[in-house]
Parts: structure tokens; sequence; C-alpha cells
């Protein structure tokens, strides 16, 4: 039996995604294209991999066999690369890496700057992509590292054979219209009375702040609900509300908008995900290491009693 790798791949996301539309999402692709691709698969294993139930299709037991085997062919096909890789001698290696809005302004440069000058060799293209999205997009091999995020009072969720190093702990500020407050740091509480610009709750960061309001007693009342703190800065400085900003977001505030320290044990991780089976990549211990001494020299706090979790 001779199957296309590729057609694996597909499988193997329909496998964890549980849906057709899911798969052709997560790897940009049409949904007739994904389900023309694992059609393919069935006439290459002469065998019944699906089963339509309504508008979905569900794997047989043939399915679930194969996709349990494609985890297997595909980590085989990934490690002989990694070995090839770590043959070089002076060849290069290409990590593609996931990061968002802040990193990308306030960390990466400085990341890469001092990447080049230690491992000229390894190659960086990154991609920018909701915080919560970097974890999936490794574990599908769309990256070979992502930046992600956890809040003292909210963890991402872990995702399987990805392991997780914490790189530096950002700070929280209130954000408010210059001229409003004093130099005091504030507690949350203290902004109960005031109207909020936050992202919506579905998003990790929006989530962790509404908790984090409840914890201090009350619901924010957000009365605009913005996705990019860039956006909501600018609100911030016409007088719309108040938000929180980590350190990243903070270097590079607008004028007009003033940030106070946030009392109490509110802030967040900064941390690198990548594949279990890649942590003995050099290429991928070289850049976290490097990411890790780029984030002190912004001025990030390094990790105090945190430990890189794996599963």
């Amino acid at each position: 039996m001779e199957v296309s790798l590729h057609r694996l791949k597909l499988l193997r996301e329909l496998a964890h995604r549980g849906t057709v539309t899911a798969v052709a999402d997560a790897l940009h692709y049409s949904t007739s294209a994904v389900s023309q691709q694992l059609a393919l698969l069935e006439r290459e294993t002469d065998s019944k991999l699906f089963e339509r139930h309504g508008r979905r299709i569900v794997l047989t037991e043939a399915g679930v066999l194969l996709a349990t085997h494609a985890e297997s062919i595909l980590g085989a096909v990934e490690n002989a690369g990694n070995a090839i890789e770590s043959l070089r001698n002076g060849g290069t290696a290409t990590l593609h890496v996931g990061v968002w809005a802040s990193v990308a302004t306030g960390l990466l440069p400085t990341g890469l700057r001092m990447l080049a000058q230690r491992s000229p060799e390894i190659v960086v293209r990154s991609v920018e992509l909701a915080p919560e999205a970097g974890s999936e997009a490794v574990r599908d091999g769309s990256l070979d590292l992502s930046f992600v995020i956890d809040y003292s009072n909210y963890s991402m969720p872990r995702t399987p054979a990805l392991e997780r190093q914490v790189i530096a702990v950002e700070h929280m500020y209130v954000a408010v219209r210059a001229g409003t407050l004093g130099p005091e740091p504030v507690a949350l509480e203290s902004l109960a009375p005031d109207p909020w610009i936050l992202a919506d709750s579905r998003s990790h960061f929006g989530r962790a702040v509404r908790i984090a309001c409840r914890r201090a007693g009350y619901e924010p009342d957000v009365r605009h609900v913005v996705g990019e703190q860039s956006t909501a800065l600018s609100m911030v400085a016409a007088g719309l509300g108040v938000t929180l900003v980590s350190d990243l977001v903070a270097a590079a505030h607008p004028p007009g908008v003033q940030l106070i320290p946030l009392t109490g044990p509110f802030e967040r991780h900064l941390s690198l995900t990548f594949r279990a089976r890649d942590a003995g990549r050099q290429s991928v211990r070289r850049f976290v290491d490097t990411m890790a001494d780029a984030a002190f020299e912004v001025g990030l706090a390094p990790p105090h009693a945190v430990e890189a979790d794996s599963r």
C-alpha cells in the first residue's frame, strides 16, 4: 500500500478536529479540496475510512487505525528531517514561528538581531496569528514554534505532544486617559465604577481580565469590545474607558494615555511552545534560549517560580 503523506496529514487533522470544515480552516484549503483528498486516500488504501452521519463524516474502525499510524509515520518523517538538520555542518535551518502584534513589535526585532549574531545559519519566518491559535498551529506542523501566554489566573489549555517553556513574566498596567489618576499603583477593585474597553470574552486576554475583575468583586462594565490593543489604547486616550495592558504593549503606548502599575498578583507568563519531539533540535533550542535573553534585554522580568509544562 502506497499512500500520500499529505493525505495522511489531512486524516490526522480530521481525527483531531472532528470536521472537514475545521481541517480546511486550519490548513487553509477549501472543504471540497479536503473531501477530495480524503476520498483519494480511501482509494489508495482500498478501505472504507469514513462514514457519513447526516452532514458530518466520522472515521470508521479502519480510519481510526490509519489515523493512529499516521501520527507515527508523520512523526518519523519529521524526526528524519531533524536528524538531517543536526548533521549539517554550517548549513541553514529554517524555523517557522507564530507571533502576535506586541511580540512582533516589542520582542522579535531584538531577538532576531541577537539570533543573527549567535546563529546566523538559522533563518526565521514569522506569521502573525492570535495567541489562542499558536499551539494548534505547532501541533499540526504549520509552525515549528509559537509564542503563547498564560495569565496567573487563567492558563491556556495544554496540547498533547507539545512542550511549553516560559521565557519571561509581564506585569500588568492600568491604562487611563492622561491626567485621570495619580502615579500610585492601582488596585483592580478601584476600577469597578469605570467603563471598560476590553477584548471579547472568548479571547484569552478578555477572559483573564474578566476573571480577575470578578475575583475583585465586580463584573466589568465593558462599553467597547475591541480586539486590537492599539485600538483600545486610542480609545482610552479619547476618554472612552479604561483597559489593562502588559509590559510589551506598555512600551509603545500612544500620547494621551497614562499607564499605572496594577497591584495584586495578576500577571502574564510569556512562553514558547514546540513539539516535544523537537526539544532536541539545536535550532529550536537556540531560538528559545535567545528569545529568553532578548526578553530580559527589552526589560521583561525573567521567569520566577514558573516551571515549563509539557505533556
